[in-house]
């Protein structure tokens, strides 16, 4: 983003924001945040799950580098887990570099693969002040998750390790485990139109992460949709006639809207692209589809209950309509998944055509 951004005349930075991510929209809120929050501070990406990978573009900021997940890719050996912590703190710690003022930002800080930054990293950056943030994370981010007894045992258990690394001094906190409530934590950011139930003083509303505006400089000369297939009849979720109903239904309101270009992504268990009709652009993508959505601007999404159509509402801004279909012809399992579905659809603003 800007390699001199945030330097002392030592060459050392003043301020330094870092993000841990673990999904393509924990990356592009990130990604805001660094431009309209963080402007000035020295930008660092650390992202600790593999799918992530396809979506990073390490020239945007000043140092990025994928970290491993002690639990998951612990280090060859005895007590791998435990020499993964202690070197993902080295590794970070390199990135970051020397710092007056760091800002942490994550997803959440109830669990080991972060928490143990919090105590560590300003120790190993010469930090005077460390701050923590919190990423939104979509639908999760709805509601609170309070810790239970369990949960907080597993805290003061892991805080066990400084007996072996006086690094690993996890920092311990009840309230919310993303870690809303803890005390170091003093923002917590949220997805426009999206409900929350955070404490208003604690936060930031991110402007939209893809705006429908960006469709007017993408090069098209025509509004283009995306329709999202998934397996309907095949599946008995619709009835064949109702199927085409939907599909009927869907061309209407695209015909209406004056827009006639349309991308149609199918499901891995479509392959006969139920939704699809002749002059259709097919999407054939070698990147998950949320990964071609934060790239790429519509001027409609449409589907019937993907859980893709949660993602699009979260990721674009009022100027695209993100639409669900059919649901008064779909057969779900029970009224009670129906309801449940439909209120997080609701929730996430995704409208019903």
């Amino acid at each position: 983003m800007n390699d001199s951004a945030g330097q002392t005349p030592a060459g050392q930075a003043r301020r330094v924001a870092l993000y841990f991510v673990a999904s393509p929209l924990q990356y592009l809120a990130a990604r805001r945040i660094a431009e309209d929050f963080e402007a000035g501070a020295r930008q660092v990406l650390v992202w600790y799950k593999r799918g992530v990978t396809p979506v990073v573009r390490e020239q945007d900021w000043d140092a990025a580098a994928y970290m491993a997940w002690p639990r998951w890719e612990p280090l060859p050996g005895a007590f791998g887990r435990h020499r993964r912590l202690l070197a993902n703190i080295r590794q970070v710690a390199a990135l970051v570099g020397g710092c007056d003022e760091l800002t942490i930002h994550s997803a959440v800080f109830d669990t080991e693969a972060i928490n143990y930054f919090l105590r560590a990293l300003p120790k190993a950056c010469g930090a005077k002040t460390m701050r923590a943030r919190i990423l939104p994370d979509g639908i999760i981010s709805i509601r609170r998750y309070p810790l239970g007894a369990a949960k907080r045992i597993a805290q003061y258990l892991r805080k066990l390790r400084r007996l072996a690394a006086p690094e690993l001094d996890y920092w311990c906190f009840d309230g919310d485990r993303i870690g809303s409530d803890a005390p170091f934590c003093d923002r917590i950011y949220v997805l426009p139109g999206l409900p929350h139930e955070y404490p208003d003083a604690k936060t930031t509303r991110l402007p939209a992460l893809v705006s429908g505006s960006a469709l007017k400089d993408s090069g098209e000369d025509a509004p283009r949709a995306l329709i999202i297939g998934q397996p309907l009849a095949g599946t008995g979720l619709l009835s064949s006639a109702d199927r085409d109903a939907v599909a009927a239904e869907m061309r209407d309101w695209l015909a209406r809207h004056d827009i006639a270009e349309v991308d149609y992504k199918g499901h891995p268990k479509d392959p006969a692209r139920e939704l699809s009709m002749p002059g259709d652009h097919i999407l054939e993508l070698d990147e998950p589809l949320e990964v071609w959505m934060s790239h790429t601007p519509y001027a409609a999404v449409l589907g019937v209950r993907s859980s893709a159509l949660l993602f699009a509402r979260q990721l674009y801004d009022g100027a695209t309509p993100v639409l669900a279909f059919g649901w008064q012809r779909v057969r779900f399992k029970s009224e009670a998944e129906r309801r449940d579905m439909e209120r997080t659809f609701s929730a996430c603003g995704v409208e019903f055509e």
